[in-house]
Parts: C-alpha cells; sequence; structure tokens
C-alpha cells in the first residue's frame, strides 16, 4: 500500500531540479576561466562570446524538448513519435548551422549582426562549428532528461551535472597544461562535458523508458507540433528581449553605465531565478492528483528568490559581493543595487508565470504563453520609450523598471486565462443541464 504523498516528496524532487539549474551556470564560469589564461584572452573570449550568441539563438528550438517529453510522453510508442520530430528539428537545425558556418553567408551574419571584426570571423566561424554538434546532443540529453523528470528520477539530473562540470575541469586542467588555449578550446571543454552529460542520459532515460507500461494513448505528430509551436517562438522571442533592452538604454544619459549595471544586475537576478526555473515541472507531474499541496508548496518557494535579492541589496553582502566577486568599482555596484532593488519584483513574479507555464502544458494549451509572452514584450518595449523619452537620467533602472512591469502584465494575462479555463468545466456543465430541463 502507497504511503500518503508528503512535501518531502515535493522537496525531493524540486530540489535537484534546483541545483541542476544552477550548477550549469558554472560551465561558463570553467570556459571563461581557461580561456582567460590565453596570450590574447580578449580576443579568443570575443570571439567565443560571438559563436555563443549564435549559439544561443539556434539552440532553442532544441532545448524544449525537455519540456515536450516530460509533458507528453506516455510510453515507448508516444516517444518514439517525438524522436521522429526531433530529428526533424536536427534536420533543420544542421542546415541553418551549415549554412552560418560553411558560407559566406554566415561571414556576413557573423559581421553585420554580431558585431564581429573581420580579424575574427575564421575562428567565430571555427568556434560555431564545433558548438553545432553540441547543440545536436544538448537535443538528445533535453528529450531523456524528459523521461528522467516525468519519472521523478529527479537526482539523475544534479548527478549529471556534477559529473559534468568535473569532466569540464579535467579537460580545462589539460588544455592549460598543454598550453593550446583558443576560441576553439572553450568550445571543445563544452563539447566534452555536453557529451558525458548526454550519455548518461541516454542510459537514465533508456532504462526508465524500457520500464513503461504502455498506455491506450496515441500521441499524433499535429498535437507534438501545436505543443512545441508556441513554446518555441516564446523561449525564441525571450532570448530577443534582452538585446532590445541595451538597444534602448543606449539612449539613456550615461550608456556605458546603464548597460553595465542593467548587465550586471539580470545576471545575478537570472542567477538566483536559475533555482526556481523549473516550477512549471512540479504543475506538469503533480497538480493533477495533489493540487492543494502544489499551490501551497509554490507559495512558500516564490517568495525564496525576492528574500535572496533582498539581502543582497540591503544587506553588506550586497557590497562585498558586488565588490569581490563580480569585481565592479564603487560606482558601478551602487548603480547595479539600485537596478536590482526594482528586479525584487521580478523576483517575486517569475515563480507564479512558470506555474503559469506548466498549467498550459499540462492542458496542451501552450498557444496561451505566447499570448501572454507577445503582451509581456510589448510592454517592456512601451515602457522603454516612455521612459527613455521622460526619464532618460535614471539610465539602467529604466530596464529594470521596463522588464518587471512586462512580467508583471505577462502574470497578469495568464492568471486572467488560468482562471477562465478553470470556469470552462462548470460553465459546460450548466449548459448541459440545462439543455437538458
Amino acid at each position: 500500500m502507497k504511503g500518503r504523498f508528503s512535501y518531502k516528496q515535493l522537496v525531493a524532487f524540486f530540489i535537484p531540479l534546483g541545483f541542476s539549474a544552477s550548477l550549469t551556470a558554472i560551465t561558463h564560469v570553467i570556459i571563461n576561466g581557461t580561456m582567460s589564461r590565453g596570450e590574447n584572452a580578449a580576443f579568443i573570449i570575443a570571439c567565443y562570446a560571438v559563436s555563443m550568441s549564435i549559439f544561443g539563438i539556434i539552440e532553442k528550438p532544441l532545448i524544449i524538448f525537455r519540456q515536450t517529453c516530460s509533458a507528453l510522453v506516455k510510453d515507448k510508442r508516444s516517444f518514439k513519435k517525438l524522436i521522429l520530430f526531433l530529428v526533424y528539428v536536427v534536420a533543420v537545425v544542421l542546415l541553418v548551422c551549415f549554412i552560418l558556418g560553411f558560407t559566406s553567408i554566415g561571414d556576413w551574419v557573423f559581421i553585420h549582426w554580431f558585431n564581429a571584426e573581420a580579424n575574427m570571423v575564421k575562428t567565430v566561424s571555427d568556434t560555431f562549428k564545433i558548438l553545432t554538434i553540441v547543440m545536436v546532443l544538448s537535443g538528445i540529453r533535453g528529450i531523456y532528461e524528459g523521461i528522467i523528470i516525468k519519472e521523478r528520477q529527479t537526482k539523475w539530473l544534479t548527478i549529471m551535472v556534477v559529473v559534468r562540470l568535473a569532466t569540464m575541469f579535467v579537460a580545462s586542467y589539460l588544455f592549460v597544461v598543454s598550453g593550446y588555449i583558443t576560441s576553439l578550446t572553450g568550445a571543445m571543454i563544452f563539447l566534452i562535458g555536453m557529451a558525458v552529460e548526454s550519455v548518461i542520459s541516454v542510459w537514465k532515460g533508456q532504462s526508465l523508458l524500457n520500464e513503461k507500461r504502455p498506455s491506450n494513448s496515441k500521441l499524433k505528430m499535429k498535437e507534438i507540433i501545436r505543443f512545441y509551436n508556441p513554446l518555441l517562438f516564446y523561449f525564441i522571442s525571450q532570448t530577443f528581449l534582452i538585446p532590445i533592452i541595451y538597444v534602448f538604454l543606449s539612449k539613456t544619459n550615461d550608456k556605458d553605465m546603464a548597460i553595465a549595471s542593467f548587465a550586471l544586475a539580470i545576471s545575478i537576478t537570472g542567477m538566483v531565478l536559475s533555482f526556481f526555473s523549473y516550477t512549471h515541472q512540479l504543475v506538469l507531474q503533480f497538480y493533477e492528483k495533489h493540487r492543494k499541496k502544489v499551490v501551497k508548496f509554490t507559495i512558500i518557494i516564490s517568495f525564496l528568490p525576492s528574500l535572496l535579492l533582498i539581502l543582497l541589496c540591503y544587506s553588506p553582502i550586497g557590497m562585498w559581493f558586488m565588490e569581490v566577486v563580480m569585481g565592479a568599482n564603487e560606482g558601478l555596484t551602487s548603480s547595479t543595487i539600485h537596478v536590482l532593488q526594482l528586479f525584487i519584483v521580478k523576483t517575486l513574479v517569475f515563480p507564479w508565470v512558470d506555474f503559469m507555464n506548466g498549467f498550459f502544458m499540462l492542458r496542451r494549451k501552450t498557444n496561451k504563453i505566447l499570448i501572454a509572452q507577445i503582451l509581456n514584450l510589448s510592454t517592456v518595449v512601451i515602457s522603454l520609450l516612455f521612459l527613455i523619452s521622460f526619464v532618460p537620467e535614471w539610465n539602467g533602472l529604466n530596464g529594470s523598471i521596463a522588464s518587471s512591469l512586462g512580467e508583471v502584465v505577462g502574470l497578469l494575462v495568464v492568471m486572467i486565462v488560468f482562471f477562465r479555463m478553470k470556469k470552462e468545466p462548470e460553465d459546460k456543465l450548466r449548459k448541459t443541464v440545462f439543455s437538458r430541463v
């Protein structure tokens, strides 16, 4: 006889997910730390940064397979259907990567869209070719991680990230000892880490998949596309949000300070929120049977990122962290903390936006997520147009105000849709009763 479902089970599910998301950020610390030891570190890091900027956009269609798998896959048959869809997406991604890596179109894109210098093009192109393999592995890893999450074996995600980081540390050490440090070195360290993590995820995911019993439900390609496409546009729009804010901040009174303080503040906020970026999985895996406990648990954890940010903003720890860990000077530290104070609103809202996203994934209504994101983006742009016109002296604060307002509007929209969807069954029932009468 199975015991009662407890909050300990929610904690055991959620904490490893949070740790895996937070630890993943160390990946780029290792890579940048290695490249900074090169003879021409600035050039090496700049070329790698351009390649990673493109990588960050093109990888998005493959990252979504983690959520798609955990939401849609019920058995081996549905998993095979999703694998087939993954093959189609990988084929398109590889075609785009081939054009960028092996044709003059790529050179033009590197220079005109990502501000690469002419002498950087070959190195950027070579680095990007290695990152193309990383993308494919990312897709494979993601789809099997979806199975691992679905089967509530989330401790394996933390184990995989720890093994990945350990492998990358060893690879980094060997590259430094050998003296071979270029932009390609960074990409190869990334590739080695991703390969190790992918192998473990395939091994564990496949073993869990083999244990699943066949279900009566049949997953159709149309269902996958209907679920997947809105998520794709949602993640892509998120990718372009920060660059759009930078464009507006460049029109403030002190553009360098505005962009620098906002960049540091958004990176710290992202680091704090990364631990809570799997709230949607709580909904996907537990909401149907244990909705009251999921909601109560989410209420508790939703305050944690804000408390962490309050600690940074209003205690001596914040000044120490900015100056010692982030290496910011006194002026930049002060400006960044002011920007961070307004991001407290964003940290309060974000867990609930992710919670609502999980609900729409569960109901396979991901188009609702996209609507909210479009309104979020529109709010950010309209807010920045107003703020830059009337208070350009607020510098980086304009970015945090607009970003937080956009998040609030996005939450309000998804909440309205959420409560309307909850009322639908009751409305349908009333109509049925009255029609019979």
